[in-house]
């Protein structure tokens, strides 16, 4: 090798191979740091573009989890009322077919058509207050049913349908609950007129709530479903991008230590031109 006061190959290539194992450190030191292995387009920018698009569907999905913890909400408090309105049922078909007996004297009978009349009322309150975050599946305000967000291109929706158990003067023949609101017990004819028309009602609050635990079945078994999704589509993610912590630390050590015999190599070979001086001394 020609030795020269203008260039020092070998300084050079120590430089060089200094530098790379620097520029590695620094790589190293960012994936520790961030905990990823690629994070950003710069590094890898296909794998980059990957979980960017998956990350973005966690979040999309995130968002259809919140909807369908909504639905639930909503639906489980219209279950708990629907359930109360059948047990207060079961209270008024008693009172009823007590007003039936026509031995009992008029101050009994008002009693039963006060206790019924009561109990009548508690189902309106009940089904007014059958609401949670503006929705009210019970009081007749919501058509047909309501639907939320079923996957993460909003293009699906799973639908929980309402169950109009509303009292009203003058139900309908298709009416879930079809007890007039001016219903009473004050004859033993109107007693049994109101025993026939409890005995339908609770039957179609019984089947509504049949049809309302099924909604919920499926909204529920969906919103499994869509945390199962999110769990592996960011369980894929880490798979792209996350950084193997062991394999990192052992590779730090190896190039600190590489650092540190590309110094010693660099000091080396900036003293070869020394030798120079040599040539020339006495």
């Amino acid at each position: 090798m020609t030795l020269s006061v203008h260039t020092n190959t070998s300084a050079m290539i120590a430089l060089q191979n200094l530098n790379k194992t620097n520029q590695d450190m620094a790589n190293v030191q960012t994936r520790i740091n961030t905990g990823l292995k690629v994070s950003g387009a710069k590094e890898n920018s296909s794998v980059f573009a990957v979980a960017q698009g998956m990350r973005a569907d966690i979040g999309a999905l995130g968002s259809v989890r919140t909807s369908l913890d909504r639905a639930v909400s909503i639906g489980d408090v219209a279950m708990a009322a629907g359930e109360s309105i059948s047990d207060l049922l079961i209270e008024m078909r008693e009172k009823a077919t007590a007003a039936m007996d026509p031995s009992i004297d008029t101050f009994a009978r008002q009693a039963y058509d006060g206790d019924f009349k009561a109990l009548l009322e508690q189902v309106s309150v009940i089904i007014k207050n059958a609401e949670f975050d503006g929705a009210n599946m019970l009081d007749g305000s919501i058509t047909g049913g309501i639907a939320f967000l079923a996957d993460a291109d909003a293009t699906r929706s799973v639908t929980l349908l309402t169950q109009n158990m509303s009292v009203s003067a003058t139900p309908a023949t298709n009416a879930i609950f079809t007890i007039p609101s001016g219903a009473n017990l004050l004859t033993a004819s109107l007693a049994q007129v109101v025993v026939g028309q409890v005995k339908a009602t609770l039957e179609n609050v019984n089947q509504a709530l049949a049809d309302l635990g099924s909604d919920l079945k499926k909204i529920d078994a969906h919103r499994t479903f869509v945390g199962k999704l999110t769990d592996s589509l960011t369980e894929g993610v880490g798979n792209l991008v996350d950084a193997d912590m062991a394999k990192e630390s052992a590779r730090l050590q190896a190039l600190q230590v590489k650092q540190q015999l590309g110094v010693q190599a660099l000091s080396i070979a900036n003293s070869e031109p020394q030798i120079i001086l040599s040539l020339f001394g006495r």
